[in-house]
């Protein structure tokens, strides 16, 4: 919730990671967006193999595949309820995978890895780099966009005063914080320890006013919260937390990008 995850806030394994991947789709206009802008850096000639890693509900696997009409693309999520959604929606134009990104196994190697929204779910940062390289042929790239450092502090900073008081504050006590948000700088560290080489790493604001802001924030901003929430309580955080926030409603998000090569 409010400030910045550690090793001991994380999330532990086990804890569920499913989604609601329907309203997900529904309702994620914004990342839709944050792709199409890093779809740009792509370099592609049409005929790659590619990953999309982290995949959510396909909508943004759909764009890759359109890059590519002579490649092959693979899209991984470890939700099992956005792999399904994916399948479904993209059919015959990606193989949907769910696996957990940081032990990614493909069938081949890949010449580019694309990404969005996704890595700042994942605490291992160098495990995850190191898989990522691993399945990158020399010279392929990656391109990737997650939450960074300072990502919508304020609106975390107000779950976790609500999460603390009753009725829900019991339902915290063993809770674990799921997010790694982390530094350009350190994200650069950890892409050149992984063997990456070419990387430039930089974090940009991005301001969100959702359309719909109590789907949006169950979806996406509160999705962990509610894990340990019993069912009748589950409506009331997010009321209380989407009360509090104010008007307009502003998610005042950080992105961090990322770009680099493995070497050849």
């Amino acid at each position: 919730m409010g400030g910045t995850a550690d090793d001991g806030d994380l999330m532990s394994a086990g804890t569920s990671r499913d989604w609601d991947a329907a309203s997900y789709d529904r309702v994620s206009d914004p990342q839709l967006g944050w792709a199409r802008e890093q779809l740009e850096r792509l370099h592609l000639s049409g005929d790659e193999v590619v990953l999309d890693a982290g995949c959510g509900s396909g909508r943004v696997t759909a764009l890759l595949a359109d890059l590519v009409p002579g490649g092959r693309v693979y899209a991984v999520d470890v939700a099992p309820s956005m792999a399904e959604h994916a399948r479904q929606a993209l059919g015959e134009r990606a193989t949907v995978l769910c696996q957990d990104l940081v032990e990614l196994e493909l069938p081949e190697p890949v010449d580019a890895i694309f990404s969005n929204a996704t890595f700042h779910w994942i605490h291992d940062h160098d495990a995850l780099f190191a898989a990522l390289h691993r399945t990158l042929k020399p010279g392929g790239q990656l391109v990737a966009q997650c939450g960074g450092r300072g990502n919508i502090d304020a609106f975390r900073t107000l779950a976790d005063t609500v999460a603390g008081e009753e009725p829900f504050a019991p339902h915290f006590a063993d809770w674990k914080r799921p997010w790694n948000y982390a530094t350009d700088t350190d994200t650069e560290a950890r892409l050149e320890r992984a063997g990456f080489t070419g990387i430039r790493c930089w974090l940009e604001p991005k301001s969100v006013t959702p359309a719909d802001p109590r789907a949006f924030i169950q979806t996406v901003c509160l999705v962990r919260h509610l894990d340990p929430l019993p069912e009748d309580l589950r409506g009331p955080f997010v009321e209380e937390v989407l009360e509090r926030s104010g008007q307009p409603f502003v998610l005042d998000y950080v992105r961090l990008n990322m770009t680099a090569h493995r070497g050849g």
